[in-house]
């Protein structure tokens, strides 16, 4: 499976849609829609595929696309019999049967044909419609001009079947090449509920995101719109510093807005660090990452992403928790009683004496990944890296360190954030790649938290509450079900304080079982 598609909750039921391989785990040319339904976003039932490549406007793939409840209509991409990427619309059969389990396609398909001077494969993913105060509907589709421009083409329609692309693009940016998997929606500037889609008011900005085909990477900016003006003026221009959801293995993620607890809820597809022969081997590939609620920072600059608040369910046995611990350089300890392969571990970290900290090095700004500042590397600091070892091995021969380390810059501090795969597993052949970022906070006036969700080969991380999220994959041989082991460290020559720590095991979700 890839990217997720079409999530949204209808009539008591939360449904995810993704895209499926249901012959193997390749990526093919025959892509279906999978769909799995929930009642807590935790636990899914497995339903029959949703949609199939099998009329002339989609006979070589149904690629990405949204659900806009009409109610329960669905944009998705098709590739048609020339090869051509449409936008086509799927309906449920029957709006009485709880988990739409048939979806009827519209026989006028496509009903979004490929722009003149677009190249065939350029033209992708419709988003979530929203209402403008003229009473008509419109969605975006990502694509790239001919002079490489990544843009989103912005659409009208008053019955969701015509559609009318308008001159002017919602967005473009030069340089960045074809965008997918675009999304498209506001939130509050002073509070953390979400916002339904078609709200627009001076109580609102919008964000429009983007993956970047070219990277790889998904990445948002925020700004204002106006529906009567049909502009997006953005508070910042896209570039690779951009800010992104998550700086590791992230990728085509998509929102919604859920009506019964009022937020706006993120997934995204995580990719494999393995090779396609390890696909074959273990029969699966590519997963859904751990919803998460977003809303904008109160510095509205950034949007904070949190697990939502059901993973408590999933909490099994005492809590785990310790507080005042200094970690002095050196220091190694590890957290007992819990199962350390499922884990859910918070810990914030208190700092003194950061006079001490040392001076920024504008250079590692040249190298994407702060390479120069992982932590294997041979001048540790004086803050950091401090932090946690998950899916560690009992002789830490496996580890993926998740840590920070802070410098000053100018009389202020730099928090950064990294993930470090180097040692996540003794095989080869498998990416092993060290991610990092900023986290902007100031540790003279906060503690610096870190929030860590792992399961067997995911390893989610929160850091800043939610400023900056890194998603890791490990493929561990050693730290493996009773054998994983979860340790906090602090490598820096300054001592830290763990001010709290809590944790807990998680108890396996149900998935992919019928309904009974």
């Amino acid at each position: 499976m890839n990217d997720p598609n079409g999530p949204m909750y209808f009539n008591g039921i939360y449904h995810l849609f993704y895209q499926y391989n249901p012959t193997g785990p390749l990526f093919t040319n025959q892509m279906h829609w999978g769909h799995s339904a929930s009642y807590d976003l935790i636990n899914w039932i497995s339903l029959d595929l949703a949609l199939a490549p099998t009329d002339p406007f989609d006979t070589n793939s149904c690629w990405s696309g949204s659900a806009t409840i009409l109610p329960g209509n669905k944009l998705y991409t098709g590739i048609d019999s020339e090869n051509r990427q449409v936008q086509n619309l799927a309906v449920p059969k029957d709006l009485s049967d709880p988990y739409l389990r048939e979806w009827v396609k519209y026989t006028g398909n496509p009903v979004m044909d490929l722009p003149e001077g677009i190249q065939p494969h350029n033209f992708r993913d419709p988003t979530t419609g929203w209402l403008g105060e003229d009473g008509k509907w419109r969605v975006i589709v990502g694509s790239e001009t001919k002079d490489k421009a990544g843009v989103a083409f912005l659409y009208h329609s008053k019955d969701f079947v015509s559609w009318t692309k308008i001159d002017s693009p919602l967005y473009e940016a030069a340089g960045t090449g074809i965008w997918e998997c675009p999304d498209f929606f506001p939130v509050w500037i002073d509070g953390k509920k979400g916002v339904e889609t078609s709200v627009m008011n001076p109580s609102v900005k919008h964000v429009l995101k983007m993956g970047l085909v070219d990277q790889g990477k998904d990445y948002y900016l925020i700004g204002n719109y106006s529906s009567e003006n049909e502009n997006y003026v953005p508070e910042n221009e896209l570039t690779l510093n951009t800010s992104r959801f998550d700086y590791g293995k992230y990728y085509a993620s998509k929102s919604f807005f859920d009506p019964v607890k009022e937020r706006r809820i993120l997934i995204a597809w995580v990719t494999e660090s393995d090779s396609e022969a390890d696909f074959e081997v273990k029969g699966w590939a590519g997963l859904q990452s751990f919803p998460r609620s977003l809303w904008l920072d109160q510095n509205q600059k950034q949007l904070i992403q949190w697990p939502i608040e059901e993973i408590e369910t999933l909490h099994e046995n005492e809590e785990v928790r310790f507080q005042d611990k200094k970690l002095e350089n050196g220091s190694l300890h590890e957290v007992v009683g819990i199962t350390a392969d499922q884990a859910d571990v918070k810990i914030s970290f208190k700092l003194s004496n950061l006079e001490e900290a040392e001076e920024w090095d504008p250079s590692w700004m040249d190298d994407k990944q702060f390479i120069s500042i992982k932590k294997d590397a041979p001048n540790k600091g004086k803050f950091g890296p401090f932090g946690l070892l998950a899916l560690a091995s009992k002789d830490l021969t496996e580890q993926t360190a998740v840590f920070f380390r802070v410098f000053r810059n100018k009389g202020r501090y730099v928090v950064v954030m990294c993930s470090d795969q180097s040692r996540s597993s003794t095989k080869d052949g498998i990416d092993k790649s060290t991610y990092a970022a900023f986290v902007d906070i100031d540790p003279e006036k906060e503690e610096i938290s870190l929030r860590t969700l792992i399961d067997h080969s995911i390893v989610e991380s929160f850091g800043g509450g939610g400023k900056t999220c890194i998603t890791a994959r490990a493929h561990p041989t050693l730290a493996i079900g009773k054998d994983a082991r979860l340790f906090v460290f602090n490598d820096g020559i300054e001592s830290v304080l763990i001010s709290e720590l809590s944790a807990w095991s998680l108890k396996k979700a149900v998935i992919n079982v019928e309904d009974h």
